[in-house]
């Protein structure tokens, strides 16, 4: 019996070395979550952890390229009809669910245009209760005329609606899935379920029947696998990517930062060939906002926009990482920006004069967070030079969001990251009927001109003529100095040289179909 069991020991251990061996050949793309993934369904996909792993394993009627561009996925092509009220979509017939053995064959994990309907069906689902069912609060109909083709008929034209449909949210999945009680996250993307302890590791491996090519027409992905670790302590992380244990890392945490950087954001000499910095534009701008119906007058909103060095500011407290904010809201890499939106350049001669012409003599409160303290305390020091007194209050990121929720600050820190690729996004924080806690206008910002032009933007079909009063509306919200711009943010991501392909977008996406290892 002992020699039996050795034997079988013996055995136990030679095929794992042999598995071990067979991994070591796999080219698996390796990256730490410091979030929890808390889905990997589409439909409840909200946050950055659960959006970057649902795009590997789903796909939706259309995606977005490197430029933010609407192109092809499932469906082919579409047309734009009455108006804009109306989109018939054409969709492939080479596109099929994840293998599976809830699919008796192939030909039941082709996808149809019913998937389409069932899927968009449960966002909606009351019962489902997706937060993502807003996607469709504009939608009138849809409906499956055949197999192959899917109309979706809108209450009211919207310029925005194929950016909004490359949201994960719009994914399609199974019935023959998602019915059932047990999900098993079977979707059409380019990776597949694999294994996932939460909180230890998360594996997708490659899709063998996805469809999309590269221009060679060779299959994607050419990755096999994904190996996702969830490592809170970003210095811990940040040596297993120096060790090649992580191909990747997300962000600058600023234990490491003057390490890695130099003061103008460059690869230090010391990392240079052992590390590849990508940075690019993010659509996310800082800003402190302004509570209007309080009693802050315009000449001192302006006098604390005019106050501070934004470009100083951003150089000596993130290592260049981002640009001044100089023009409107709407930050580079949306694709209606323009310098021709004139913001604050630094002025404190100005800044004095209107401050004086104001007779405002209270301290007014900024409300923020710790994380972004340093910035707080350098506005408020160079304020103080200008003769206006600023007292910083530091609230818990969920206490200081339920705050500016319920317009109980008067003069807060924000931020704004892009839902999808369109201004009318970042300008929807100003319309009059958009009033928290019912909208995201924090600032209760009234505006009949605005107003006017927001609502005529929906009915401008042309992206030249849309982007000129986006333009125009931006440049009113500066004027009004309704809030005070910061800087527009960076995409910063530390890459493992061994890597190629894997691109920066300025929705901070990760598409690793075409990625090489």
């Amino acid at each position: 019996m002992n020699f039996r069991l050795l034997l079988f020991s013996l055995s136990i251990f030679l095929v794992s070395c042999v598995n071990t061996e067979r991994n070591k050949n796999l080219k698996i793309f390796k990256y730490n979550e410091v979030s929890e993934v808390n889905t990997l369904d589409p439909a409840f996909s909200k946050d950055q952890a659960s959006v970057w792993v649902c795009n590997q394993m789903y796909n939706g009627l259309v995606q977005l390229d490197s430029n933010l561009r609407v192109i092809p996925s499932i469906a082919k092509g579409w047309e734009i009809l009455d108006s804009g009220l109306t989109y018939k979509f054409l969709l492939r017939n080479d596109v099929y669910f994840h293998n599976h053995e809830v699919f008796l064959n192939k030909e039941q994990r082709r996808v149809k245009a019913s998937d389409f309907e069932y899927s968009f069906n449960r966002l909606i689902d009351e019962r489902v209760a997706s937060p993502g069912s807003w996607v469709l609060n504009n939608v009138d109909s849809f409906y499956a005329v055949n197999d192959s083709v899917f109309f979706i008929k809108l209450i009211k034209p919207f310029p925005a609606f194929l950016q909004m449909l490359s949201m994960q949210y719009c994914s399609v999945v199974s019935k023959k899935n998602f019915n059932k009680e047990n999900k098993d996250f079977i979707g059409t993307g380019p990776f597949k379920f694999q294994f996932w302890k939460r909180g230890v590791k998360l594996v997708l491996r490659k899709n063998i029947d996805y469809f999309e090519k590269d221009d060679r027409n060779q299959s994607l992905p050419y990755l096999d696998a994904i190996s996702i670790s969830f490592i809170r302590d970003k210095q811990t992380a940040f040596l297993r990517f120096l060790q090649g244990e992580i191909d990747f890392i997300s962000g600058i945490d600023a234990s490491y930062k003057d390490e890695v950087l130099t003061r103008d954001g460059k690869l230090q000499d010391s990392y240079k060939g052992k590390i590849k910095l990508s940075t690019s534009y993010y659509l996310n701008t800082e800003y402190l906002g302004f509570y209007m119906n309080d009693s802050i007058p315009l000449k001192v909103r302006k006098a604390i926009n005019l106050g501070f060095d934004r470009k100083k500011m951003i150089k000596y407290l993130r290592n260049n990482i981002g640009t001044p904010a100089l023009n409107g809201f709407v930050p580079p890499g949306m694709p209606s920006f323009s310098n021709k939106v004139k913001g604050y350049e630094y002025n404190p001669e100005l800044a004095k004069e209107l401050l004086e012409k104001s007779d405002f003599d209270n301290e007014i409160t900024l409300s923020t967070t710790s994380s972004y303290l340093d910035l707080c305390e350098y506005i408020q020091n160079e304020l103080s030079k200008i003769g206006l007194k600023i007292k910083i209050d530091v609230n818990p990121p969920s206490t200081h969001r339920q705050m500016v929720a319920t317009s109980k600050l008067s003069f807060f820190r924000g931020s704004w990251i892009a839902d999808y690729p369109e201004a009318e996004n970042y300008l929807s924080l100003f319309y009059s009927k958009y009033h928290s806690p019912n909208g995201p206008n924090y600032t209760h910002f009234v505006n009949k001109e605005f107003d006017s032009m927001y609502e005529k933007s929906f009915t401008v079909l042309n992206d030249s003529s849309r982007y000129l009063l986006f333009q125009k509306m931006d440049q009113l919200i500066i004027d009004s100095a309704v809030i005070v711009p910061l800087y527009y943010d960076y995409i910063v991501r530390l890459i493992n040289p061994q890597i190629n392909g894997f691109e920066n977008n300025p929705m901070n996406l990760i598409h690793l179909k075409r990625t090489k290892k």
